[in-house]
């Protein structure tokens, strides 16, 4: 059953009910051993920081910002904010200087938590930059605080303050006070297009998000939910609000690069990604099957053919499987498709919610077909994560992003720009009345700037509005769409799409290095850089046939036609791409002007 209340006793709520079950594994920063928390636990340490706050002078609704990957005390300071009616404002770990500086600045934040030693030194960096900013409390034991700073000090000492629950009596009194109608975060976005604004979220839109999702989203206290998105993306955060209002347990991985290790020790029984996690899934298992014998290759592709027969043409079409084809898929799925998700250690899958970007069909219809239960959702931090999602138990189409929520009113626009109304939708932008009144039509909707369509019930994507390319043909492109088709190839990292008022598309293509080394090698290539091998006319000619065989169901003008091979990858540094790593084109086309003149030369 799941406990649906103000955020500010959740945790207390479900300690009276769990008591010393396990509620939270997590790692030391660090640290390679995995270590348990118990519902009492956790309830015990947010009440300290709840108290500690008091006792630093926070004040009700006050902003707090906390930079910080994902952490176990991450946890602690959202809860323990949330208990005596603070704001949270989570800073992703990757933020630059500029961006902290801004947001400190913007939400007037005195007290900031970091996690470790770059996030300490880029706070400590520009604290003389921001006048509200008064201590910095840090997550990391390890963390060599500067001899020059005495408003620093480490989680340990800040707990000290509230330990023994010195202001408990004002803390009950202000869980009594909570209202639907309190901040809760304010989440600044990564900013695709320009700087980022900070959405506003209220306690009474988690308290309808989390009831709302619960009454589609298969998931309870027998799940194990592994953190891998970080807790400042509004479909983690409320991923795992969602796992905690159930009774689940949490796997906080703090460390993204090491999430599919942390997958083969923990075991999870659920996780949310963006769809790049699973294309690298689906690029790792192909490239294994290519390298098999003829007869593995047959065996698997024969195996996928009959899951996704089983999976795809029936189940998810609320069909029965003929027995026969039933009988077949058990065979399979308990010899090779158990062994795939044992290696992903998967063993006890229960669901796994996707969105973020576009899926690809090749992607999806694989990660079903092996028996994994992949929920393809479409959301917006203003809207609270999820707008629509795919019901198991109902009809679900593979290319759609779901069914709407039961309190989301979706509309979609004359010129097809999908709207939103309802509880779950942010009340505005944080000291941005102007954006706000824009963002909202006059019958109360929000803009999303994505377009869209519905089709028996579900919501297809079409693109974001704003990255809409028009050639100079008056063709409209969807870059975001070609780009997802290409990604699922083994040998593209990242590309971005390149065609607003250009006769033709061309692409600008990262590649996975190892394996373009390695393909070079074996074809007795030469080559001494990473600039010898994208300039090859054979590595070029190979992969433009992939690419070619890749794009044959796209339009014959949205097909790329010429592409550039880069030696080195998109990166935040550069301003290419967001804390999120979506692509900030009108970085990208500034930063490689001359590539993309280059590929338009007659």
């Amino acid at each position: 059953m799941q406990a649906v209340s103000h955020l500010s006793v959740l945790i207390h709520k479900q300690a009276e009910k769990y008591g010393d079950r396990e509620v939270m594994m997590y790692r030391e920063f660090g640290e390679k051993t995995w270590k348990s928390y118990s519902w009492n636990q956790l309830s015990d340490t947010v009440k300290v920081v709840s108290n500690a706050l008091l006792n630093l002078g926070v004040k009700v609704q006050e902003n707090i910002g906390i930079f910080s990957q994902n952490a176990a005390p991450y946890v602690f300071t959202d809860f323990g904010a949330w208990g005596i009616r603070a704001v949270t404002i989570p800073f992703y770990a990757t933020s630059s200087e500029q961006q902290i500086e801004f947001m400190i600045n913007d939400a007037k934040i005195r007290f900031l938590f970091v996690g470790e030693q770059d996030q300490y030194d880029k706070a400590h960096r520009v604290f003389t930059l921001c006048p509200s900013l008064e201590r910095i409390i840090i997550f990391d034991k390890n963390v060599r605080i500067s001899n020059h700073d005495p408003n620093a000090l480490y989680l340990e000492d800040f707990l000290k303050l509230g330990e023994n629950l010195p202001r408990q009596s004002e803390v009950e009194s202000l869980y009594k006070q909570a209202n639907k109608n309190d901040l809760a975060n304010i989440l600044y976005t990564s900013g695709t297009t320009g700087n980022s604004k900070g959405v506003m979220l209220t306690h009474g839109q988690y308290i309808a998000a989390l009831s709302s999702n619960q009454r589609c989203v298969p998931i309870s206290d027998k799940d194990r939910v592994l953190n891998f998105l970080p807790f400042a993306h509004i479909f983690e955060k409320g991923w795992s609000l969602l796992a905690l209002s159930v009774g689940a347990t949490l796997i906080v991985n703090t460390y993204p690069q090491e999430v599919q290790e942390s997958m083969r020790q923990t075991h999870p029984t659920g996780m949310c990604s963006v769809p790049r996690f699973w294309e690298k899934v689906y690029a790792g298992v192909m490239e294994k099957i290519e390298k098999a014998n003829a007869i593995e290759r047959k065996m698997f592709k024969n195996a996928l053919n009959i899951g996704r027969k089983h999976n795809i043409d029936y189940i998810s079409r609320g069909k029965r499987p003929p027995l026969a084809l039933h009988l077949e898929y058990e065979l399979v799925n308990k010899t090779l498709f158990s062994l795939v998700r044992k290696e992903l250690g998967l063993e006890n899958a229960n669901i796994f919610p996707t969105a973020g970007a576009t899926v690809s069909p090749h992607v999806e219809e694989f990660v079903h077909s092996i028996g994994l239960n992949m929920v393809v959702g479409y959301g917006l931090t203003e809207s609270l994560a999820t707008v629509s999602c795919d019901h198991l138990d109902i009809v679900h189409t593979i290319g759609s992003v779901g069914r709407p929520l039961d309190c989301v009113d979706v509309k979609i626009s004359e010129d097809g720009e999908i709207l939103l109304k309802g509880p779950t939708i942010t009340p505005g932008y944080y000291n941005r009345e102007d954006l706000t009144k824009e963002t909202f039509d006059k019958d109360g909707y929000f803009r999303t700037g994505d377009a869209g369509y519905i089709k028996d019930g579900e919501l297809y994507l079409t693109d974001r509005i704003k990255d809409l390319f028009k050639t100079s043909n008056g063709k409209y492109i969807a870059p975001q769409m070609i780009e997802s088709k290409l990604l699922v190839d083994k040998f593209i990292d990242q590309i971005a799409i390149i065609a607003d008022e250009r006769k033709f598309v061309s692409a600008l293509i990262i590649p996975v290095y190892p394996l373009l080394e390695e393909y070079a090698r074996a074809h007795g290539i030469r080559f001494e850089s990473r600039e010898d091998l994208c300039t090859n006319k054979q590595i070029c000619d190979m992969m433009m046939e992939r690419i070619s065989t890749l794009q044959q169901q796209l339009a014959h003008y949205e097909q790329i036609k010429r592409f550039t091979l880069l030696p080195h990858h998109f990166s935040m540094e550069r301003g290419e791409l967001t804390n999120t790593l979506k692509l900030k084109r009108p970085a990208i086309h500034a930063n490689y002007r001359e590539e993309i003149e280059k590929m338009y030369e007659e």
